[in-house]
């Protein structure tokens, strides 16, 4: 069965979720992973030198069990825990995966909030350093963090269309190829 993936990553609190569930509301056949849904029990969660919990370090995250939550989804979207109603049986069942560290290999709640000087001392620095190790990778675009949450979905549903639209032109190619074949 083909399937369509897209991977949303950024900055922590920079709006992957809300981004990825809009998103899913507009597509059909549309399941989210959220990254976030994966982190260790606090007690598993090292401590920094200022006393910061280091939520924001591929450590902290049980990636093995992310992993074997999208390769479920991947042998059968339709019957996956994440998958979500199905309207369309026809079109290509959509995964979007979403993660601050999602390109380096429900929503964290903050409660309490992050601690004065968190966000520009450890969170920004972190996402900073994981950015610069996957900066090469081709197919990854980047949004600009400063427009709208509106043109941000604009943008982002627009470019998912237009390459929906391309893989759905390619199978029918592929199969009005095969019922050429055939005669």
């Amino acid at each position: 069965m083909k399937t369509f993936v897209i991977g949303i990553g950024g900055v922590t609190n920079g709006g992957k979720t809300t981004l990825a569930k809009n998103l899913q509301k507009h597509l059909p056949n549309c399941s989210v992973i959220s990254q976030d849904d994966f982190f260790k029990p606090q007690s598993e969660i090292e401590i920094d030198k200022n006393g910061f919990l280091q939520y924001d370090v591929l450590e902290a995250l049980n990636m093995e069990k992310m992993m074997s939550t999208i390769s479920c989804w991947m042998k059968s979207p339709r019957h996956s825990p994440v998958s979500t109603d199905w309207r369309n049986a026809e079109e290509v069942p959509i995964l979007i995966i979403e993660g601050f560290l999602l390109f380096n290999y429900n929503t964290r709640v903050y409660e309490p909030p992050d601690p004065p000087g968190y966000f520009d001392g450890h969170v920004w620095p972190m996402y900073l350093k994981h950015r610069q190790e996957i900066e090469d990778i081709e197919e990854i675009v980047y949004l600009d963090g400063t427009k709208s949450e509106e043109d941000l979905f604009s943008q982002v549903y627009e470019d998912l269309r237009q390459e929906l639209a391309k893989q759905k032109c390619g199978t029918m190619l592929v199969c009005q190829q095969r019922a050429l074949e055939r005669h």
